[in-house]
């Protein structure tokens, strides 16, 4: 077993997580996404034990017109180290890297992650409207109007991993039928009725060749991660999980300048993050990745080198290699804008023993060890990976 000395070549001090939480999730129509900061933030460092006076550090975005400050000075916080790095679903994955560092630096002793959206409750009342990109300005302005939207892009490089290496429509409708599965075991998922292939085939088309089960649900929902350094372990209230290693990769936002559509950032991010940490894939006791669209899942296993380029279709279909997106993910369990964050409470809960659901445990009935987080942002332009380890 891989010891938390690995992540000695931080040159500083090792880092855990010491806290987690989620806000309330899924339909929540009476709140406001402050609220659910402050919930999750509030529960947290109730999970972690330690005095709310020990948080100096403070990530956040996607809140507000100046994310961090608006959110620190609601949630009753003065940070000496902030950072609001925004990268879409990969946005947490990158600030738990960056906090770790910090800290591990002494910038910083303590750093809380939180985020909060009603999305989904702001659309029903009719506070927004859905978007279907990002705009159109910058770069986009010559995407926009040949119809790219966000989901197209998912879709196109969908097809060129089916036009490349044979991957089929069952098996893309494979990744939403186990993540529904995992999310049945959840009582905290948003749908847990389960489903077939062949309704997920059978679905309304959204972007050829997703269907609406292909996509991510719309939810509301928060959740918060606390980071400390080492010192701070023995006065928490639980066992700590410790980062090991990080990794994070930007590589397009104009369709054009993808080189490989069926290779993903999570590529570069996954193997940083595993060369860091000690530790290769096959150590990995369970995977939390992001999965906006059931073909994120499938190449992001490929590219953090749980199977070959080109074979990640016949992996999600024999289902019996590795435990993933145990909480029933983006597409079962909530989705309420940058999911990145609830992927790191997931790994953190599994090796804590404290899955609400799905409880993943080794061969021999024991917790598992390991653990890696991989967020995606934008459509596969950035990529954070996290290693984790039960401490």
């Amino acid at each position: 077993m891989p010891t938390t000395s690995r992540n000695r070549d931080r040159a500083g001090r090792r880092v855990a997580v010491v806290g987690i939480s989620l806000s309330d999730c899924g339909r929540v129509d009476e709140a406001t996404p402050y609220t659910l900061h402050a919930q999750a933030a509030r529960r947290a460092l109730a999970d972690s034990g330690l005095d709310r006076s020990v948080i100096d550090g403070l990530a956040s975005a996607g809140l507000g017109t100046l994310a961090p400050v608006e959110v620190a000075e609601y949630l009753g916080l003065r940070p000496r180290w902030v950072d609001s790095t925004a990268v879409g679903g990969a946005t947490w994955e990158v600030m738990a890297a960056h906090a770790a560092d910090a800290i591990a630096a002494g910038h910083a002793n303590a750093v809380l992650l939180v985020y909060g959206s009603t999305a989904r409750a702001d659309i029903k009342a009719r506070r927004r409207t859905s978007n279907l990109s990002f705009g159109a300005r910058g770069p986009l302005q010559f995407e926009a109007p040949y119809g790219h939207t966000l989901i197209a892009k998912y879709a196109m490089a969908a097809r060129r991993h089916m036009h490349e290496y044979g991957t089929t429509l069952e098996q893309l409708a494979e990744v939403a039928v186990q993540a529904r599965a995992n999310a049945a075991l959840n009582p905290e998922a948003m749908f847990r009725e389960p489903i077939t292939v062949d309704e997920v085939l059978g679905g309304p088309m959204i972007a050829d060749p997703f269907t609406k089960l292909h996509c991510c649900i719309r939810s509301d929902g928060g959740c918060a991660v606390l980071l400390a350094a080492e010192e701070y372990v023995p006065d928490t209230a639980k066992a700590p999980v410790w980062i090991l290693g990080t990794g994070e990769h930007v590589s397009h936002t104009t369709m054009s300048e993808w080189e490989d559509f069926t290779v993903s950032p999570a590529a570069v991010s996954g193997r940083l993050a595993f060369e860091r940490a000690g530790v290769t894939p096959a150590d990995i006791d369970l995977a939390e990745v992001y999965d906006a669209f059931t073909y994120m899942t499938l190449v992001t296993l490929e590219d953090l080198g749980f199977c070959a380029k080109g074979e990640g279709g016949a992996f999600v279909e024999a289902k019996d290699h590795l435990p993933v997106n145990t909480d029933g993910g983006g597409l079962s369990a909530c989705h309420p804008g940058m999911r990145g964050l609830f992927l790191l409470v997931e790994a953190v809960r599994q090796l804590r023993g404290e899955a609400p659901g799905l409880q993943v445990r080794r061969p021999d009935g024991s917790l598992p060890e390991l653990a890696v987080a991989s967020g995606t942002g934008g459509w596969f332009c950035s990529s954070g990976t996290v290693v984790l380890a039960r401490g």
